[in-house]
């Protein structure tokens, strides 16, 4: 009877040791995907000042309820919010939960929740307003 129960016990350790891990590889590859959105994204920041340069002479000859005006805005709307964003982020996470995989309290994984409904908000008005001011350029040309 006692070799049993060691071996329950020992049977058990192993399976828990197994569904830590898998929480913590879950946990991995939800800030892996949170990461893949903000690296997807943030090479259209550069995009972004560009697309401003362009429309902020025309938004200033045509005034400021022009439609250029208000996509120039926009742009720089996006442009905040994605500042916003990784100031948050990088405030509620340290270099070894983002880069290293550090296994997350329960607070910070509502908070790694809460971000990535952030990032891929942000992610949709960076390419919306990007999209928007080129064809608004596009039909001015």
């Amino acid at each position: 009877m006692k070799k049993y129960l060691i071996i329950l016990t020992c049977v058990s350790l192993i399976l828990s040791c197994k569904e830590e891990a898998k929480k913590e590889k879950e946990e991995s590859t939800q800030m892996e995907h949170v990461m893949a959105i903000h690296d997807e994204v943030m090479p259209k920041m550069g995009k972004l000042g560009r697309l401003v340069g362009k429309l902020k002479p025309m938004a200033d000859s045509l005034g400021a309820e022009s439609p250029e005006a208000k996509t120039m805005r926009e742009l720089q709307r996006a442009n905040e919010s994605m500042m916003n964003w990784m100031k948050g982020f990088g405030d509620r996470f340290d270099s070894e939960e983002i880069l290293e995989g550090k296994a997350l309290t329960s607070e910070k994984q509502k908070w790694l929740n809460e971000e990535e409904v952030k990032v891929k908000a942000v992610k949709e008005q960076i390419n919306t307003s990007i999209e928007k001011a080129e064809m608004l350029l596009n039909s001015s040309n």
